[in-house]
């Protein structure tokens, strides 16, 4: 298989990943995501075309501003990094359908989702509006029959009413109320594998929970939010990229 259309789905996720993290960090702060040089958050220099390349720009200047010389966040090239792989075995999954666009731009609107989540523990409800509303039609797309689509979509209820649940029980101390419509659109770019991708949510949840309370200093106590999108979007993929099917493997045990 020529390596060309990988290759080129790669460096458009990336490219598609450095405009994503602009567009979180500007949200809601006045800026506009469109128009505007990007500046060094350091010294507030106005940053070259050449300083902005995806991921090239990092290492060719060993994770520093090539302005001033601070340190740089390798979050923006893990993002670029992780979606540009997410768009090349999109590419592999679909090849050239339909669908295939509208799951680029679901999965950029994610990255913008979980990235703001990240920054500010909430998710803004433009871009969550956006996220289910493309999401619900690469769905539809990937459907391979109406009645499967159907059945996603009781599925995606399902779902994210549990979690709209646990937030009313828990009076939003467990998890924010905007975690049900992003569970709900994942379930449905997920379609089939959505229930596996719920139960790998609360896996990597667990684990990275569990991580983080042996790497706190003895004696102090958790404190802080912890943003759970994250580790539904991480679980929601996980399941979608790989087809493992939990209800398979638990009706095999039986």
């Amino acid at each position: 298989m020529s390596l060309l259309f990988p290759a080129v789905f790669f460096a458009f996720g990336a490219i598609v990943a450095s405009f994503v993290g602009v567009l979180a960090g500007r949200l809601n702060t006045g800026q506009s995501f469109l128009v505007g040089r990007s500046r060094c958050d350091a010294c507030g220099m106005t940053l070259t075309s050449l300083m902005l390349v995806p991921i090239v720009s990092y290492v060719a200047y060993g994770g520093r501003a090539h302005c001033c010389g601070a340190r740089l966040s390798p979050l923006s090239p893990a993002t670029e990094l992780l979606l540009g792989a997410l768009f090349t075995l999109s590419y592999f999954q679909l090849g050239f359908s339909t669908a295939l666009p509208f799951m680029f731009l679901s999965l950029a609107i994610l990255m913008a989702l979980v990235l703001y989540d990240l920054w500010h523990q909430i998710l803004p409800t433009p871009l969550l509006i956006a996220f289910v509303l493309v999401s619900a039609l690469t769905g539809f797309l990937l459907a391979s029959s109406p009645g499967e689509f159907y059945m996603s979509i009781f599925v995606a209820l399902l779902i994210g009413g549990s979690l709209a649940l646990i937030h009313f029980l828990s009076r939003g101390r467990a998890m924010g109320f905007a975690d049900a419509p992003f569970a709900f659109g994942l379930s449905l770019l997920a379609g089939p594998a959505a229930f596996s991708g719920f139960i790998f949510s609360f896996w990597i949840g667990a684990v990275i929970g569990i991580v983080i309370l042996l790497k706190r200093p003895r004696g102090s106590r958790m404190g802080g939010e912890v943003p759970f999108a994250p580790f539904l979007a991480a679980g929601f993929l996980l399941a979608y990229f790989t087809q493992w099917n939990l209800l398979v493997y638990i009706a095999v045990l039986h």
